[in-house]
C-alpha cells in the first residue's frame, strides 16, 4: 500500500480547513459539548461555561451561521431564543468524542470519573477507531489516498 499523502497545498478541496474555519477554536467545542449535555438558553451556557458574554454570542452566532445549531424562539418564553443542534451539529459528535478520548488519553492529569455508555445496556462504548469497510481497524500505515475515479481498481498507482 502507498504512503498517507495528499497535496496539503491544495486547501479548497481538504474538508479540514472548512471544519476549522467553524470550529477550530476551543470555546466553539464546549458550548457543543453543553449543546450535547442539553444546554440550550443563553444564560445557561454563560452560567455553566463560564464564557464572557460577548466571547458565547460570538460563538453561538458563527455556530448558526454555519448550520451547527438553529437559533430558535423559546415556546413557553417568547422573550428567550433557544439554541438547538442541527443534524449537521449532531453529526459532529464522533470528532467530539475523538477528541475527548484523545485528551483523556494524553492529557495531564485527567482521569475522568465519568465513562460514556451505550444506554441500552450500560457497557462502555468502544474507542473512536478508523475502520475498513469490513470492519478491520486500520492505523495511520494503512492508508493512502485515492481519486474518486481510482476507488475500486487497486491501490494507488495501480493500473
Amino acid at each position: 500500500m502507498g504512503k498517507l499523502r495528499e497535496p496539503l497545498k491544495d486547501l479548497a478541496t481538504c474538508g479540514l480547513p472548512q471544519a476549522l474555519e467553524v470550529m477550530g477554536e476551543r470555546w466553539s467545542f464546549l458550548i457543543l459539548r453543553a449543546a450535547f449535555n442539553g444546554l440550550i438558553h443563553f444564560e445557561e451556557f454563560s452560567n455553566e461555561l463560564g464564557i464572557a458574554r460577548n466571547i458565547l454570542s460570538g460563538r453561538l452566532a458563527r455556530l448558526v451561521e454555519h448550520g451547527v445549531l438553529s437559533r430558535e424562539p423559546c415556546l413557553a418564553d417568547k422573550r428567550k431564543i433557544e439554541y438547538r443542534l442541527t443534524a449537521k451539529g449532531v453529526d459532529l459528535l464522533p470528532a467530539m468524542l475523538a477528541l475527548r478520548q484523545w485528551g483523556e488519553q494524553h492529557g495531564l492529569n485527567v482521569s475522568p470519573d465519568l465513562v460514556l455508555v451505550d444506554a441500552r445496556d450500560g457497557e462502555p462504548v468502544a474507542p473512536i477507531a478508523i475502520r475498513a469497510a469490513d470492519g478491520r481497524l486500520l492505523s495511520w500505515h494503512d492508508l493512502a489516498w485515492q481519486t474518486r475515479d481510482q476507488l475500486g481498481k487497486g491501490g494507488p498507482g495501480c493500473c
